[in-house]
């Protein structure tokens, strides 16, 4: 079942919202998904997540613009740093997710006769939970101290590939929050509050395309007849529409969490990750 225009609506003020928060868009969406009676397994709404978070992307770009021009472009030396931390964070991602994809579909799915790709463990609820609860607790640890003892430290290269590798944990696992874990990871790195979250962001804006372009390319495979004009159009259109609708609520979120997380709120977001696991448990115990 393909998703109508209000669902993608919904969908996409669903993902704005919560993308940018660190509560785990992807699992927010996979549960109002499942509700609606969609498939999150399956190629098209696969891709339609992708295209909700390009919506969450051009935000994060529109909001950032100029912190990320006096801090990543405002001379030579600055530029130079920020492009070698953001290449080390997104080379160690890059290494940690596909080895766990590698790991998941090579050893573990096969291993139970199964012989499917990593896609397909993105509509388990029990394991959304599971994720769900693993970055909430990394949230709240990192919220307690960092409120305890306020770090201002700077950004370097061991720090970038700690982040990386946190990140990378992320990748196949929906509920573990990318920015959740990436700020928080930062945090227990004694990196300032707001260098956190502008690096974070950064990485989003670098680690997108490349998602993207891999979720088209499993689309195209999945399906013969899509490289014609007018079936691509009846996929993209409704993806576009839903992008809109995350942008637009992927602002209003960012503003949010940049308030919480300077006023040292953060841990309050772990809290909110523990309650929606719980959530997320019930409505798999209901078989929904």
């Amino acid at each position: 079942m393909n998703a109508n225009l209000f669902q993608i609506l919904i969908l996409g003020l669903v993902q704005g919202a919560a993308e940018l928060l660190p509560v785990s868009s992807s699992a927010h969406v996979i549960v109002v998904e499942k509700l609606m009676g969609l498939d999150p397994s399956t190629p098209e709404m696969t891709f339609l997540l992708v295209m909700l978070h390009t919506g969450t992307m051009i935000a994060v770009i529109c909001y950032f613009r100029k912190a990320w021009k006096q801090n990543f472009f405002g001379s030579w030396e600055k530029f130079r740093s920020a492009l070698v931390h953001i290449l080390i964070a997104t080379f160690v991602t890059g290494v940690v997710g596909l080895f766990l994809q590698f790991l998941i579909e090579k050893v573990f799915l096969r291993h139970h006769g199964t012989a499917a790709e990593v896609e397909m463990l993105f509509g388990q609820l029990p394991l959304i939970a599971a994720a769900l609860s693993c970055v909430g607790l990394l949230i709240v640890i990192s919220g307690i101290l960092d409120e305890k003892n306020p770090k201002q430290g700077s950004l370097t290269s061991g720090k970038s590939a700690w982040i990386g590798a946190v990140q990378g944990l992320c990748l196949p696992f929906r509920g573990f929050s990318r920015s959740g874990a990436t700020i928080s990871a930062g945090l227990l790195a004694g990196i300032s509050r707001r260098k956190c979250e502008e690096f974070s962001f950064a990485l989003v804006v670098v680690l997108t395309p490349p998602v993207i372009a891999k979720e088209l390319w499993r689309l195209l495979k999945s399906r013969s007849d899509i490289a014609h004009p007018l079936h691509l159009a009846h996929l993209l259109v409704p993806g576009l529409f839903g992008m809109v609708c995350s942008f637009v609520a992927g602002l209003l979120a960012l503003w949010l969490l940049s308030n919480w997380l300077e006023i040292g709120r953060w841990k309050f977001f772990g809290f909110y990750c523990f309650a929606f696991a719980l959530v997320v448990f019930v409505i798999a115990k209901c078989g929904l």
